[in-house]
């Protein structure tokens, strides 16, 4: 098998039917694995065609689908106050397959990594001139297995001395990474069928920034892999560690 055998993108713009269907049929046709389609809370709210946007999946006939792919659906929090981050997980708890909390913010950032609930804290470096993350967060994400997102439209689309930072931010976070064995995973970020790039157009890039092909593999399949795991199982959990055994 290939070393790079399956292809995560937890981050995927979740809008509406035509351009969610869309964008999971050009990510089928570049050998992606799984998306998690996110959504806004008022979005999120209001979705009510999941199971027709699975059933098209399933009965497509122009676009060989593989046996593994799989879709979910997420939850992005983008929020000013920590407390709204708690708000809605609790609101979207039963619905939600995952919980991102958009980062850039210092008290997000920090609210995220030290909250069990939250599955994601996308983007820390989000509208900042440094990574978002320090050491103190970092080992808070450890802790709560908490995943950090690095998003490769950043660098897309982005150019000259603001791309050259978020490059720099990029290898500040791989480097607190490599220290204190956080979960980090890559995404496209993609919000149309013109964003979504081939998995090993991404990993060319991120071997370029720096990552070791093992890290990439952590990032695209192992690390995405757990969050999804470990949701399927959120409902029978206690606390980390302990879950109740359904007879």
């Amino acid at each position: 098998m290939d070393f790079y055998d399956l292809f995560y993108d937890l981050n995927i713009k979740g809008n509406h039917f035509q351009s969610d269907l869309a964008i999971i049929k050009e990510a089928i046709r570049l050998n992606w694995n799984h998306l998690t389609l996110r959504y806004s809370p008022e979005k999120f709210k209001d979705l009510n065609y999941k199971k027709e946007l699975i059933e098209n999946i399933e009965n497509m006939e122009e676009i060989a689908i593989p046996k593994d792919f799989s879709i979910g659906f997420g939850l992005e929090i983008n929020v000013k106050k920590s407390n709204d981050i708690r708000n809605n997980i609790n609101k979207f708890k039963k619905d939600a397959d995952l919980f991102s909390v958009l980062g850039g913010n210092p008290k997000i950032n920090r609210m995220a990594c030290e909250s069990l609930q939250v599955d994601i804290l996308s983007r820390p470096y989000f509208r900042r001139y440094d990574s978002g993350i320090n050491q103190v967060l970092a080992k808070e994400a450890l802790k709560n297995n908490v995943a950090i997102e690095l998003c490769i439209k950043d660098i897309l689309t982005t150019y000259l001395s603001h791309r050259a930072k978020v490059i720099a931010n990029f290898r500040d976070i791989i480097k607190l990474y490599r220290k204190f064995k956080f979960p980090l995973i890559i995404s496209s970020g993609a919000s149309s069928i013109f964003d979504i790039r081939h998995p090993r157009d991404i990993i060319a890039i991120f071997k370029e920034i720096g990552l070791k092909e093992e890290e990439i593999q952590d990032c695209f399949n192992s690390y995405p892999r757990n969050i999804i795991d470990f949701n399927k199982e959120r409902e029978n959990i206690i606390v980390v560690g302990a879950k109740v055994i359904k007879k």
